[in-house]
């Protein structure tokens, strides 16, 4: 019996201690031993990014570990490779596979947010397939259509075009407000409503339902915080305003 409690008292030790920590492991194909990883975030402006760890290839494979406060996106960018690899830190256990020759294919799991993330592109990529298809199908005919100038040809492909964009777009929206709505603890979810109030058409009180079903760990991250930010200041447009000085018209 104390064999039994000692055993689980470790499990229970080694699970607490993986939820407080992250490691990220990868394996990379195509890359020789020494070459560097680095793992960026965005710096402060929010509009570049910056390092905040580095490790060395051994044999194929690399590790990071450290402690995330709260999930927020990060790369990994590959010496000598262009493109960079997109995912979730978080605290847990993460798993990264490359090959050096189609970067953008990396496979992330092993994490709540990063499994998310990866479901949400891949519905997204469904929606977004007829534009892909369509632009595949027609590109011989517009290639020729431009060469001969056949104006009649163009216009028409360009309508059709700009009615599948406007099809898509709408059940894109559709899809990232749904998914907002069923996926409370999702950083995902915080990041479509962060994004819809950017837009002057938004649904305030739509996206102010949303936020309000969010779990509180998905309110305390930056983007949630942010969101609470932006409906104070949608719903009180005055609040922050700077008062008239004395010597103005407004404020005689």
């Amino acid at each position: 019996m104390k064999k039994i409690f000692f055993l689980l008292s470790a499990s229970l030790l080694l699970f607490s201690c993986n939820k407080d920590k992250y490691t990220v492991s990868g394996t990379i194909e195509g890359i020789e031993n020494g070459k560097t990883i680095i793992l960026e975030t965005q710096d402060e402006s929010g509009m570049g990014l910056k390092s905040i760890d580095t490790v060395k290839v051994e044999n194929g494979k690399f590790v990071f570990e450290g402690k995330a406060l709260e999930p927020a996106f990060h790369t990994l960018q590959i010496e000598g490779i262009q493109g960079k690899v997109p995912f979730i830190l978080e605290n847990g256990d993460i798993k990264i596979t490359i090959n050096k020759d189609s970067i953008q294919n990396a496979k992330v799991t092993g994490s709540y947010n990063n499994d998310e993330y990866v479901k949400f592109n891949e519905e997204i990529k469904v929606i977004q397939k007829k534009l892909m298809d369509f632009q595949t199908q027609n590109m011989e005919k517009m290639n020729a259509a431009q060469q001969t100038k056949d104006t009649v040809v163009i216009n028409g492909l360009m309508q059709e075009f700009s009615k599948l964009q406007e099809e898509v777009g709408n059940n894109s929206k559709a899809k990232y407000v749904g998914y907002a709505e069923t996926h409370p603890k999702s950083l995902i979810s915080a990041l479509i409503i962060q994004g819809m109030l950017n837009d002057p058409s938004a649904d305030v009180k739509k996206a102010e339902g949303i936020y309000n079903g969010f779990e509180d760990a998905l309110k305390n991250t930056k983007p949630g915080k942010a969101i609470k930010t932006k409906l104070g200041e949608m719903k009180n447009p005055a609040v922050g305003a700077v008062p008239p000085s004395a010597g103005s018209p407004e404020g005689k």
